[in-house]
């Protein structure tokens, strides 16, 4: 596993050796055409959807079964890691043969999927659940190119992108193997997370209008500050978010004050809010709070809140609590110590959780880090992320 992760992170390095692997180069082409190699070599049929996605089948006893599937991505950030991804893909082809070296043949039809585009906003996975729209593949990708072209680049068809989609219930089961991206196992020293569901996401743009004024000759107690009053907001959604248990997440991720100047006072700024948790209602709850202490604080500083929501698709996914059970079995059986968690990153589980049950391993991440050239996780762990992900295939195959 380790020679192919050091293999695959060849493949996209730009002139200073950092990795730009991103969705539809020629590093990704390339990466692709190294791995469906690989896929075909472990004898799996590989194609490749309309969406883009790489599809390996591997034949099971019973061809009226519907298939079990498991994988990750190739793809990855401008400048980033070579484990966010490519440890699952890697992972699900380990799988792929060792069962080949002990001739096994499981009762259901397997598939090895590389999803598409991840990075860029899990395209591949969406259109596989049939949400990815015909405004979609319109959209600029990071490549440069929109997302249809860079579906055609990879050897899909957007004109037909439909028929990439899957129904509901075709599958039996979809589990992906993924580093965590964060530091709770490694602080906890467990070795497999157990991931209850991936978090839904919500955005809202915040404007608060004061009154721009003469820095010098406006008196501190007839200011109308709006980056005074944002500055409050901020420490709000701070305390409002960290008030109640949960592992819920708010951040205000972007700032702007206008007009900019040292010589005057602020009189609009504009702010993004993104509150994150795998409970839809605990969300809107939080929101709800976080806009009435904007009242407060509009109030005492004579300035003007407006929230505009962004719609965010990212609704929270729950994974299937009989997975989840299968892999806490699969850990036991392998000695492995675990911890239920939840996900705070989005995921290709998550569009998948639409059509299927889904499941997800997390292994550790040295330091907590990812998205970035320092992304790690030890050869040890990513072993043991293989070995519970086939120990669950084979516990789904036995249902």
């Amino acid at each position: 596993m380790e020679k192919r992760i050091a293999a695959l992170s060849e493949f996209g390095k730009d002139a200073n050796g950092r990795g730009y692997r991103v969705a539809y180069t020629k590093g990704d082409i390339a990466a692709r055409t190294y791995f469906m190699d690989l896929m075909r070599k472990a004898g799996l049929e590989v194609n490749i959807d309309n969406a883009g996605n790489i599809i390996g089948k591997r034949k099971g006893e019973n061809p009226l079964l519907k298939p079990i599937a498991f994988g990750s991505h190739l793809d990855m950030v401008p400048d980033g890691g070579n484990y966010d991804g490519d440890v699952g893909s890697v992972g699900a082809l380990e799988l792929v043969e060792i069962l080949n070296e002990n001739k096994i043949i499981t009762k259901h039809p397997l598939e090895l999927i590389i999803f598409s585009n991840e990075e860029g906003g899990t395209d591949g996975s969406a259109a596989m659940a049939g949400k990815l729209s015909e405004e979609a593949l319109k959209l600029k990708s990071q490549s440069g190119l929109t997302v249809g072209e860079g579906i055609k680049a990879i050897g899909g068809n957007p004109d037909q992108i439909k028929d990439a989609a899957r129904a509901k219930g075709e599958l039996t089961a979809f589990v992906e193997l993924h580093i965590e991206q964060g530091g709770l196992l490694e602080k906890e020293k467990l070795q497999i997370g157990v991931v209850e569901g991936i978090v839904g996401i919500e955005h809202w743009e915040v404007s608060v209008e004061g009154f721009a004024n003469h820095a010098g000759t406006t008196p501190m107690n007839m200011r109308s500050d709006a980056l005074l009053a944002a500055a409050k907001f901020i420490v709000a959604v701070n305390e409002e978010v960290t008030k109640i248990p949960g592992r819920q997440v708010g951040t205000v991720g972007k700032i702007s004050a206008m007009p900019g100047a040292f010589n005057v006072i602020p009189g609009k700024v504009n702010l993004g809010l993104e509150l994150r948790d795998l409970d839809h209602e605990k969300i809107w709850q939080l929101f709800k709070t976080i806009e009435q202490r904007a009242n407060t604080i509009a109030t005492a500083s004579g300035t003007h809140f407006t929230f505009t929501y962004q719609n965010n698709p990212a609704k929270p996914a729950l994974t299937s609590k009989s997975i989840q059970e299968k892999i806490v079995a699969a850990a036991k059986k392998s000695g492995l110590t675990y911890q239920f968690m939840q996900s705070g990153a989005g995921h290709d589980a998550q569009e998948m959780a639409m059509i299927a049950p889904v499941g997800m391993i997390f292994v550790p991440s040295v330091g907590g880090i990812s998205h970035s050239p320092k992304e790690f996780t030890k050869g040890e762990d990513m072993a043991n992320g293989a070995n519970v992900l086939l120990k669950t295939i084979l516990a789904i195959d036995q249902e």
